[in-house]
């Protein structure tokens, strides 16, 4: 990493809202925000249990990750159609590029919408139509991934591969995502290996509110590539040093962790003790619409809470695109600029 001088507090969010980066843990569901509810219930004929957007919002009182769960799956009852999960996709995209996100791997959950009698081609169809036209048209390249849902039954998520086969070309890898306690990553081994197989990158959320040990068997069991949250390896200095020497990326969403009591406070949040550690920390928005910011809001709030410096950001960001599923080209480019926005900020800073 080329040297970094310091940047002054005052102009630090400047630069962490400017420069370049990619976003590898968000929930597309997660990003429904609460006007996108209202139309999209009007659209489709169907009643809220709530009387306005502000009341809706605030609903989004959570106290742990499952009260979330439960108002994120009644968010999510209103996509009914292609263009719902078109205009789902192409709002979030909109939002990210104006982010300086310049890619961005969207996890989807297909059960969550074909438990309701939507078919899986209808959602993925449309999420990845606004995938696709976002590279010309928005500036941003963006792919999916698949995640199943793991407080149901292995037998649910095979049934959701096979649902999935034919339209597989449409995305770039699945995961593992909803409950952690009580449902460890080997509960979907047979699964995960028949993804290998298929030739599919391999994520799984681990060791958010769920032990060290849950991160160890996405490691081992299901041979995952990347750990999304990841914060609660910290516990156990054996699974740190291998998360350090094998450059596994943690995908870190900092306002999630607060909002869902994770940390008591952003200040005590541990992403600077992951950097430290030497471990690939990135900073990512999980479910912006419930959890109070999108990426640029979560790099801002936890550098102010946690006095994390440029240098910290330029480590956060280019490990981004270094742990992202694009090609070898894509990834230089992008860390490329932003070598040369640190460049360019650093010279106007001076």
């Amino acid at each position: 990493m080329f040297k970094i001088p310091p940047v002054s507090a005052a102009r630090l969010p400047e630069l962490l809202r400017a420069m370049p980066k990619a976003e590898l843990h968000i929930h597309i569901e997660g990003s429904l925000e609460p006007e996108l509810i209202f139309a999209l219930a009007q659209r489709n004929g169907l009643q809220l249990p709530y009387a306005s957007v502000a009341e809706l919002r605030s609903a989004y009182a959570f106290c742990n990750l499952q009260s979330f769960l439960d108002i994120y799956y009644a968010g999510a009852s209103v996509l009914r159609h292609e263009q719902d999960f078109y205009d789902l996709a192409h709002a979030y995209l909109a939002r990210a590029a104006r982010d300086r996100v310049l890619h961005a791997e969207i996890f989807f959950d297909p059960q969550t919408h074909t438990a309701r009698g939507v078919a899986i081609e209808t959602v993925i169809d449309g999420l990845h139509r606004a995938c696709a036209e976002a590279r010309t048209g928005l500036g941003i390249s963006a792919t999916l991934i698949l995640c199943f849902l793991r407080h149901l039954s292995e037998k649910a998520a095979f049934e959701t591969l096979e649902q999935a086969e034919p339209l597989l070309d449409k995305i770039v890898g699945v995961g593992l995502d909803s409950s952690e306690q009580g449902h460890p990553p080997e509960k979907f081994a047979r699964v995960f290996a028949r993804c290998r197989e298929r030739g599919l990158h391999l994520v799984a959320h681990a060791g958010e509110e769920g032990p060290p040990a849950y991160i160890w068997s996405a490691l081992d069991v299901l041979r995952v590539e990347r750990i999304d949250h990841g914060v609660q390896a910290v516990h156990d200095a054996a699974l740190m040093q291998r998360l350090a020497h094998q450059r596994i990326a943690l995908t870190v969403c900092p306002l999630s962790n607060q909002k869902l009591c994770v940390f008591p406070s952003l200040a005590q949040h541990n992403l600077g003790r992951l950097l430290d550690a030497g471990l690939a920390a990135t900073v990512n928005s999980d479910d912006p619409a419930y959890f109070g910011g999108y990426i640029n809001e979560n790099f801002t709030q936890v550098f102010a809470a946690t006095g994390l410096t440029a240098r910290q950001a330029y480590q956060l960001a280019f490990n981004s695109f270094e742990a992202s599923f694009a090609g070898n080209a894509d990834k230089r480019l992008w860390q490329h600029q932003l070598k040369e926005s640190f460049e360019r900020f650093v010279e106007h800073d001076y």
